[in-house]
């Protein structure tokens, strides 16, 4: 089904922030499995895309601020419960919270799998993220070419050149169709790139997201002349699936015996996650500034996941992992 309205046009504009979002907790548990100095290019790898997909969000926010709406971030309803699928997808496949493997890239490269030559744009029951991000920039083009829109305050807006997301690109300060539909394109470039051309659209001539995971997956590199199809023909990459945090994939604070040592520590980083999600709800929400604070507080949920990933989960194979639950606590 198309976007028919203006009203469904800022209905997918929040849902391109869930999508985004619902990613980032399996990246960073696959991330944050990888023990430091071990399988370095895909430690890189999933860094790199964990700071991109914040962009994509940081993004999506400025396009939704600047129609005069807001997001909405901090709400039971945007967090997940793992396993899922992606928001309003056609369900084909579940998303876990795991270890790095050679299974969880399969999942990543399925997140961001590039859409077929001339698919349709679909806004719901979508196969494809590109083929989402392609209905909703259809929408802006349909609903949002009238300037009297376009009645944000600029003052919400996350500028460029303010934050630091990782060398993979910059915010992007919409004012309107042209700056919306940039905006929109550089998230659908950078996360699942073209059949036809494997390098995202911008001067770094970096593999869209879709490729570098598929790099790991084959382990070998990606090089001029290489498509989808082809495969990477360069370099090979060396991935150890052994070096790695045997973590519990989709751990819940419920699992532990009220009490004990991972009960505490993941409710803990339950409450950690939140406060983070309650940041970036005030960053979008009128306080660009507060964009600053999420990074200590992401880093003190990466010391938590860390602990727990330090703790016997208690069946004797797998160690504890973060929930990425959300808290009511204080």
């Amino acid at each position: 089904m198309p976007i028919d309205n203006l009203d469904q046009l800022i209905e997918h504009l929040q849902l391109a922030i869930e999508i985004e979002h619902v990613t980032i907790p399996p990246y960073l548990c696959a991330l944050w499995s990888i023990p430091e100095g071990r399988n370095v290019e895909a430690a890189v790898v999933i860094r790199e895309v964990v700071m991109q997909e914040m962009l994509h969000m940081t993004l999506m926010a400025n396009v939704m601020n600047a129609l005069g709406h807001h997001p909405k971030i901090a709400e039971r309803a945007v967090v997940r419960d793992y396993p899922t699928t992606l928001p309003h997808s056609d369900k084909s496949f579940l998303v876990d919270l795991a270890p790095f493997s050679r299974d969880t890239l399969e999942s990543f490269r399925r997140i961001e799998q590039p859409e077929a030559i001339c698919a349709p744009p679909e806004a719901d029951d979508y196969r494809t993220i590109g083929q989402f991000y392609a209905a909703v920039a259809d929408g802006l083009t349909q609903f949002a070419s009238d300037p009297s829109v376009w009645k944000g305050d600029p003052a919400w807006q996350v500028l460029p050149g303010t934050y630091f997301y990782g060398g993979g690109g910059d915010a992007i300060r919409v004012e309107g169709l042209e700056s919306a539909q940039q905006a929109i394109e550089t998230a659908r470039c950078q996360g699942e790139g073209m059949l036809v051309d494997v390098w995202e659209n911008s001067p770094s001539r970096e593999v869209a997201h879709y490729f570098a995971f598929d790099e790991l997956w084959r382990g070998r590199m990606y090089v001029d002349g290489d498509t989808y199809d082809t495969g990477p023909s360069g370099p090979y990459l060396y991935v150890d699936y052994d070096c790695v945090s045997p973590m519990h994939p989709n751990p819940k604070a419920r699992d532990y015996p009220v009490g004990s040592s991972q009960r505490e520590l993941t409710e803990v980083c339950n409450r950690t996650y939140t406060s983070l999600l309650q940041q970036l709800d005030a960053a979008f929400s009128g306080t660009p500034s507060a964009l600053i604070e999420t990074v200590p507080t992401m880093k003190q949920l990466e010391y938590e996941a860390l602990a727990l990933m330090q703790m016997p989960y208690g069946d004797g194979e797998h160690v504890a992992g973060p929930a990425f639950e959300w808290s009511d606590g204080p």
